[in-house]
């Protein structure tokens, strides 16, 4: 996790999270397994409960996800805040992950995505894209969600780590009132979501996975 990453996180708790101290609050960070660092501090609140989800068992991961285009463990519209950092862009179909993103969330939900513009290839497994700004805003749209705030750090010098290599992208987004149509093709999505997928991509029940994301 680098410090960048943990920058953007604090203000986007700070900015949109300040007023929502006394509330009670479910949190989900998608890609938590902890390698080097995670969000969890930052939301330590004795009024909030963060749980993490991964792909793989392991520090900091509270929920294995067995599919990561559909979260069984999750019901829809349960969750108040989505976070993930440093994880969509080593998501093969990042698109599915952004519809479940939506689903679980609450009519007035937020969420805060960080991933990077720039940087070498780090594959863990896979190593497979790049966000913009512009990039943030067409996936929150396809997702249905309200583009609060979006921007990219050009940041390159001043860190103490390599965090002027990445020159993450942000995106918070609020989850809409969802109408019943919308409602509907979620469901349908959710349910049937593996159609959508190449056959040697479809997760197989008890596969184990072996990496995070």
């Amino acid at each position: 996790m680098h410090e960048s990453s943990l920058l953007h996180m604090t203000r986007f708790r700070d900015q949109f999270l300040n007023d929502k101290q006394n509330q009670t609050l479910q949190i989900a960070d998608l890609g938590s397994y902890d390698v080097n660092g995670s969000y969890r501090p930052l939301f330590v609140n004795s009024a909030w409960h963060y749980q993490g989800l991964d792909v793989s068992a392991g520090p900091n991961v509270d929920v294995v996800l067995t599919d990561p285009y559909s979260w069984q463990a999750l019901s829809s519209n349960s969750i108040d805040v989505v976070i993930s950092g440093q994880a969509f862009e080593h998501v093969e179909f990042f698109w599915l992950t952004a519809l479940e993103l939506s689903r679980v969330l609450k009519p007035g939900g937020l969420c805060c995505l960080i991933a990077p513009s720039g940087g070498p290839e780090h594959r863990y497994p896979v190593d497979c894209w790049r966000f913009y700004c512009d990039g943030m805003r067409a996936l929150m749209h396809y997702a249905g969600l309200e583009v609060l705030d979006v921007y990219t750090n050009h940041q390159a010098e001043g860190w103490g780590d390599d965090s002027g290599l990445w020159q993450d992208s942000v995106v918070v987004a609020r989850q809409t009132a969802k109408p019943l149509n919308r409602r509907f093709r979620e469901w349908l999505r959710h349910y049937c979501g593996r159609w959508l997928l190449p056959l040697d991509k479809v997760p197989q029940k008890n596969s184990g996975a072996t990496d995070g994301f």
